[in-house]
């Protein structure tokens, strides 16, 4: 007999049982908001991964994994008083409808917009509205909600976008490429000063020059940095394999040698 699926109340309770005091998972009554969050990017990068590999039946388990981190973090908020699972909830819808003025008319669930507008318009319209977000939390500087805690690559295509919110930005992508030399020349000098403290200023205006490349090119920096990560990580375990059949390993292998297998390991792809 096939039993009932499970339901969200359900997970609140589970959450709530493995923080019980007195029965509770020891693991799980140890963590606090803190020390959850680098659980939490890991799910995500996880889920990402699974996305990218149109692994879907493993998405739904990895989309599992982030709510439970959601779960988590709500039950923490409720036994500190903060906040619950429904407020989040409420919090959430509330932002939707606000921000969607085009879909929910009169600000209800239910409330049909009779025409529809393009997507630029909806860019726009979500823009303004965030904009008079961020001026009622004293947020008046066009940068002032990016994330500190973003990872430095998304961080810096986020702060790129919003600063072409105000006209700055490169006409096209030609002048980026000549940004790109200059970038590199001035690194190379910074490298043949033994100045080690310019030359990491200089690879990373290098890397932020790289980022805005992509923008301009319509590419996402982060997903093409993880797919050639992935395509590294492919070819360098065919390099390994390649070895191992010949009875050696690539630590064994002179530099001409390990060319040869990495020109190989590149048919594979």
């Amino acid at each position: 007999m096939t039993r009932e699926q499970y339901s969200i109340a359900d997970l609140l309770r589970v959450m709530e049982r493995l923080r019980d005091p007195e029965h509770g998972c020891p693991w799980d009554l140890k963590q606090d908001f803190r020390s959850i969050v680098p659980s939490t990017l890991e799910e995500c990068y996880e889920l990402a991964e699974a996305i990218e590999h149109d692994d879907f039946p493993h998405v739904a388990e990895e989309l599992g994994d982030v709510l439970f981190q959601v779960i988590f973090y709500t039950q923490l908020g409720r036994e500190r008083g903060f906040f619950s699972f429904s407020e989040v909830v409420d919090t959430l819808v509330e932002k939707l409808v606000r921000r969607h003025p085009h879909v929910f008319a009169d600000g209800e669930i239910e409330g049909v917009v009779g025409e529809r507008i393009a997507v630029a318009q909806v860019k726009d319209s979500w823009e303004a509205i965030k904009q008079q977000e961020r001026h009622e939390r004293s947020q008046h500087g066009l940068l002032d909600d990016v994330p500190v805690a973003l990872p430095a690559l998304p961080r810096a295509q986020k702060l790129q976008k919003r600063a072409t919110r105000v006209g700055f930005d490169w006409p096209a992508a030609d002048p980026v490429f000549d940004k790109l030399d200059e970038e590199v020349t001035e690194l190379r000098q910074a490298i043949v000063a033994g100045d080690s403290a310019a030359v990491e200023e200089e690879v990373g205006d290098l890397l932020f020059t790289c980022v805005n490349l992509a923008r301009k090119l319509g590419v996402d920096a982060e997903a093409a940095l993880r797919r050639s990560s992935s395509k590294f990580e492919g070819r360098f375990r065919r390099m390994e394999t390649a070895a191992t059949a010949a009875e050696s390993s690539l630590s064994e292998l002179d530099s001409e040698a390990l060319e040869r297998l990495w020109e190989g390991a590149k048919g594979g792809d």
